[in-house]
Order: structure tokens, then sequence, then C-alpha cells
């Protein structure tokens, strides 16, 4: 009978896998959304896939029950697992996905085993309907969260409730068979099969839920281990079906209980949703020419403002006015993510979250990257990756470009200080957790095949603390036309110009507080940030806000006019490795006050194109702004140099150098694909 049993739990096992594959199928190509409503559950109930899966269904239930009737639950109910293997496997293309798959089956063939082990009597054959209740409880409060969650969590919550369904549903039809066949009675047995029966049309409607929401990997893992959990539970312990179990069981039990379940949300997070990667306006193919196709992973991308979200977007265009077929992927700017192509660049937005320290900023989580990486490379099928950061997005797609051995350009915009002042860190941890935090982006970094950084200063950074080889220094480049053109429109008087992220870092206090003595200077803050009404109120406080505008954030239009309306560009930031917007007011023409500090030596040359002074020192950039303000010959000659300066940094040099080292990369580690891709860069 046993063998019997469990030949019928194997084909129901099969059955069951294509059953959920058909339904999730008619599910997903119905719904459009996370919810399955009424209207749409019509539609979806008339659809021959969703029968076809429902006939499959109605036999592996038929075979379930058979094998119920033949073995206890310990040995039948486990045996589903095997719906889990049929599902995830065949598609599987990571090891994560298939480790994951081997802790299910570990975990609940462990459980299993543990059970039959301690098993001492027979089932009950006439158990009180009632023992097992509060368990419907259990599954219905969390059938409620579910339905009020979102995206793969909703998935996941909603078919393990079901599960737990499932699981009371089996127990409850064991034990009416038994009463059924013992007793020669209907009785009990008939309100336990009733009773069953409805608890598997709830779990039926939420898994059908759970289709809607998520991937079918998700809902066949939940079924597969909670069903059985519940269902040898419920039967050892309300259904007599161990007399006892020694302590020492019932923790090994439960440790592989708890391995079956972590390997569940593994892959709630692992495995891929073909929902999700339906991308209709995505070219499948590289547009005509010898382009590259390349992929520049950022974890930060406009609409972001920063340097380095400003960068990316400047890099990916100019790479793509020159013929490369060139693809982004960053954070999505919404909870979901999209597929944007715009004529020049195609943007992958990965489903990202927000962050409590900005309104507006957000990130991939760890779990979200790791998923997204692989199935993007497979859909680009890059020839070169250029990476921008060693988040977690950057290091997920360095790690898919090292499996598929496709050569990565790293460059570093990173500096501890720029993220620590966000968080609220005690002065005393902040050293350990900046060093902490070069050796992580150095453990990424050492896997790319070229390293760059914007200046000589940010190379030296990297080397200092440990990335092995040479770092190449390449400047971020600017469209030095886009600024230059254009009259002076100062006013009267002189008008001191701050652009940037009002945080702790770009030290914008100091310039305010310079001002306290210099009656005759006007100054224009652009930009915004934590730090916005504190320096607001430090302005009341010392008697300059009159002679203070702040801007917030402006159009790339009122920006090129805010750098032409000035006389003298301030930048008292002491964590710039290279600071885009003292660029651009060089190439506007204008001096420079800058802080001594990091990258910003590398732009200013004391008594040339403008003056530096220590970081901190309120009295020295006062002695700074009092001199440009009473020579404005001074400030005219020195705005020269700084045109004169910059015109080394000029964004084609810096996609010059890109291209060239794209081909390095690619001809280093496979000649025959540089060969084939155009060995020289395609110009527009």
């Amino acid at each position: 009978m046993i063998a019997l049993a469990i030949g019928c739990a194997v084909l129901a096992a099969f059955f069951f896998a294509a059953a959920v594959r058909l339904q999730h199928g008619a599910v997903r190509a119905t719904s459009d959304g996370e919810t399955l409503g009424a209207g749409a559950l019509g539609r979806v109930v008339r659809s021959p896939r969703w029968l076809a899966g429902t006939a499959l269904a109605v036999t592996g239930s038929t075979l379930h029950i058979i094998a119920l009737s033949l073995a206890p639950l310990a040995v039948v109910q486990p045996i589903g697992v095997l719906s889990l293997v049929l599902t995830v496997l065949p598609g599987s293309r990571t090891s994560r996905v298939r480790t994951a798959v081997f802790a299910v089956c570990a975990g609940v063939g462990g459980f299993v085993l543990l059970a039959a082990l301690a098993g001492g009597s027979p089932a009950t054959t006439s158990p009180d309907p009632w023992s097992a209740q509060f368990v419907v409880v259990g599954a219905l409060a969390l059938a409620a969260a579910g339905l009020s969650a979102h995206g793969r969590a909703r998935c996941l919550a909603l078919a393990t409730s079901a599960a737990v369904l499932f699981g009371l549903g089996s127990a409850l039809i064991r034990a009416a068979s038994l009463d059924i066949l013992g007793s020669g009675a209907l009785g009990n047995g008939v309100v336990l099969a009733a009773e069953a029966v409805l608890l598997m049309v709830m779990g039926g409607w939420l898994m059908h839920q759970a289709y809607a929401a998520g991937p079918t990997g998700i809902v066949v893992a939940a079924t597969t281990v909670v069903d059985p959990l519940t269902a040898v539970t419920v039967g050892l312990v309300f259904y007599g079906e161990a007399a006892h179990t020694l302590p020492v069981l019932a923790f090994a039990q439960a440790g592989f209980a708890l391995v079956a379940v972590a390997g569940v949300l593994v892959l709630a997070r692992s495995v891929p949703d073909p929902h999700d990667s339906k991308e209709p306006d995505m070219p499948t193919t590289p547009p005509p020419g010898q382009g590259l196709r390349i992929l520049i992973s950022a974890d930060t991308f406009p609409p972001d403002v920063n340097g380095a979200a400003h960068f990316a977007d400047r890099l990916a265009r100019g790479l793509a006015a020159r013929g490369h077929d060139v693809h982004v992927v960053c954070p999505a700017d919404t909870p979901k993510p999209a597929v944007v192509s715009d004529g020049q660049i195609t943007i992958h937005r990965v489903r990202s979250l927000g962050t409590p320290f900005h309104p507006t900023f957000r990130i991939c989580a760890p779990w979200q990257a790791t998923r997204a990486a692989p199935e993007l490379f497979d859909l680009i099928q890059p020839d070169v990756v250029h990476v921008q950061s060693h988040f977690s997005l950057g290091r997920a797609m360095v790690k898919a470009a090292h499996d598929r051995r496709v050569p990565v350009i790293a460059t570093n915009h990173f500096m501890p200080e720029n993220l620590l002042g966000y968080a609220p860190v005690p002065q005393a941890l902040r050293d350990p957790i900046a060093r902490w935090a070069w050796r992580d982006l150095v453990r990424v970094y050492r896997q790319a095949d070229v390293v760059t950084a914007p200046t000589p200063r940010a190379v030296e950074l990297l080397e200092t603390n440990g990335l092995p080889g040479s770092a190449r220094a390449v400047s971020c480049g600017i469209d030095i036309g886009h600024y230059e053109s254009g009259e002076n429109v100062a006013g009267t008087g002189m008008s001191v110009l701050f652009v940037g992220r009002l945080d702790k870092e770009k030290n914008v206090d100091e310039l305010i507080r310079a001002m306290a003595t210099l009656p005759d200077v006007r100054a224009d803050i652009v930009g915004d940030g934590a730090c916005r009404d504190k320096l607001v109120a430090l302005a009341a406080e010392i008697g300059v806000l009159n002679r203070i505008r702040f801007h917030g954030f402006v159009s790339d239009e009122e920006l090129v006019r805010a750098y032409r309306r000035c006389d003298v560009f301030c930048m008292p930031g002491t964590a710039e490795l290279q600071s885009l917007a003292t660029m651009e007011a060089m190439a506007a023409g204008r001096p420079v006050i800058a802080a001594d500090a990091m990258a910003l030596p590398h732009l200013v040359r004391p008594g040339v194109n403008g003056f530096l002074y220590p970081p901190g020192d309120t009295g020295q950039l006062t002695r700074c702004l009092a001199e440009l303000a009473r020579n404005p010959a001074l400030r005219g000659e020195m705005g020269e140099a700084s045109r004169k300066i910059i015109a080394g940094h000029g964004i084609d040099r810096t996609l010059d150098v890109f291209g060239d080292l794209y081909h390095q990369a690619i001809d280093a580690r496979h000649p025959s694909a540089a060969l084939a891709a155009g060995v020289a860069s395609p110009v527009a």
C-alpha cells in the first residue's frame, strides 16, 4: 500500500507542476495588475489554458486523495516538493536558485524522515474537527497581510496562506477517509470532508491572487513546502500520527523546517518573473554600424541630481552620438521597473526602494540587483560594461560580467564622506567605517579590467586604500561650449555663486559667514539638500539673508544663466573628486575660490584663475572674496585663465579616452570580438 501511495503522490506532483504553469500563465495573461478582480477571474476561468490546467489539477488531486487514503501524511504530503523541482530547475540559470531548491528538498526530506521516525501509533480514527481550527485563523491573518502588500512579498504571503489552508485541508481529508473507512458511517467524516473542500476553495482563490502578483516559482515553492509542513504537523500533533516524539527529534525537525523555509525565501527573491521581463519597447538587436554594445551601470542616474548621475547621462549620450548602442541600467525612479528608449539610449530601470535620507533618491536592494543583473545581461549581451559605482547594482553587474567573461571598465565617484554626512554616525566611528567602505570598494573593483577616477588625486586615493594595479585618471569632461557662449550678464557689485547639494560636506555655511563683513557682495546658492533650512536660518541670524538668494534646483537653461550672471564662483566642499560645477563655472570664464581639499587644487591655480583657502578658515575665505570684490580687472584675468585651464576637460576628449579603453579591454579579453566589433571607435 505504501508503494502504491508513493506512486500516486509522485504522479500527482507531475500533474500539479503542469497545472500551476498553465494556470499561472492564464492569470498573468489576463490580469493587468497584482490583484485578480471578479471580472478578470471570470475571463481566466474561461481561458483554454486555465481549463487545461484545472483538468490536470483535478487529476492530481484525485491521485493525491488516493495516496492519502493509503499512507500517512508524513509519507504522502512531502512528495509534492517534486513540483518545485519540475517547475523551477528546468529554467534556472543561476547557482543561487539551484542551491535554494536543494535547500527546500533537503529541508522537507529531513523533516519527513524524522516525522516517520517519530511515528509510534496509527492516526486517530475520530479526531475532533475543531482541534486544529486555529491554523485557519493564522492562514487568514497572513492572507490579509498579503492582500495589503505588493510585488513578491504579496505573492509569497498569499501563496503561503493558501498552502496552510491546503495543508490543513489534506489533513482533514486524511482524517475523514479514516473515519469513514473505519466506522462505516458518514457522520463526522462528512463534516471534515466538507470543511476540507471549503479550505481548498479558499486556498485556490488565494493562490490565483498569488499568481497575479508574482512568478510561478514563488507560488510552487511556498505551496510545496508550507503545505506538507502544515499537514504533517497537524497529523503529528492533532491526529495522533506520532504517539511520542523525543525532544531531540523535535528540535531537528524544526531545524529542517527552517532550512526549507529559508530556501523558499531565497527563491522568492531569485526566481525570474517572465511577466516583469516583458519589454516591448526595447530593441532586441543593435543598430547597424560598427559601434559597440555598451552597458553602463549607474546606481544613480537622472532625475537624481548629483555629479555622478549627470556624468553617467552625459557619457551615455555622448557614446550614443558616436554610433554605439548604449544601454543604461539604473534604479527605477518609481517602485516599479521600466524600460525606456528615448531615441538615443535605452534605459533599464530596475525595481528599487525608497531611502529614508532623501525624498527622491532610490536604491536597488542587493537581492533586486542580484536578480536583475543576469537577466539583463542575457537580454542586452553587451560587448563591454562600464560601472559607475560599487554599490548593489554596480557589484551585481561586475559579477555578472565576470561570470560571462565580458570586460569591465569601472569608474569611481565614491568618497565615504559623501555618504556619512547623511547618517547619524558618531564621530569616533567615522574613520573605521570609512576604512571599511574603501576595502569594500576595492573588493569589487579589483575584478575590473580597467579602473578610472576623475582626477590624479582620486586615483591616489584608490591606490592608497589598496586597489591593486594602476588606475587611470580620466576627467568626467563637460560640454565646454554649452557654458562659454553668450554675454556676461553680471549686475552691479560683486556676485558670488555656489552650485551643488546643500549637504554637510559642501560647507556652504563658510561662504555665508564670510559675507558678514562684505556688505557689497551678493550670493546666489543653486541646489537643495538636507542643510537648506539650517543655512537659511544662519543667513538670517548673521544678517545677510537680504543679500543671498536660495534658488533650489533649477533648469539647465537657468543654471547656465546663473554662471554668466555671477562674478566669482565659490566651492567650499571638502569631498570633491572632481567638481563638475567648478568646471562648468570655469568654462563660463569665472574665477574660482575653493577649499584646498581633495581634487579642487587640480582645477584652481592660486593667483592664476582664483584662490585656494584652508578648509574651515572663514577669515581667509573672506579675504579672498574681498580681494576680487575690489579688483574687477583681476576677476577678468582670472576668468580668462579658467577658460584656458578647463580646455583640457572637454567631453570629446573624455569620450575618446573611454572609447580607446573599451576596445583595449575587449582586445585583451577576446581579440576576435574586438575585431568583429570594429577596432576603431566610430566618430560622429
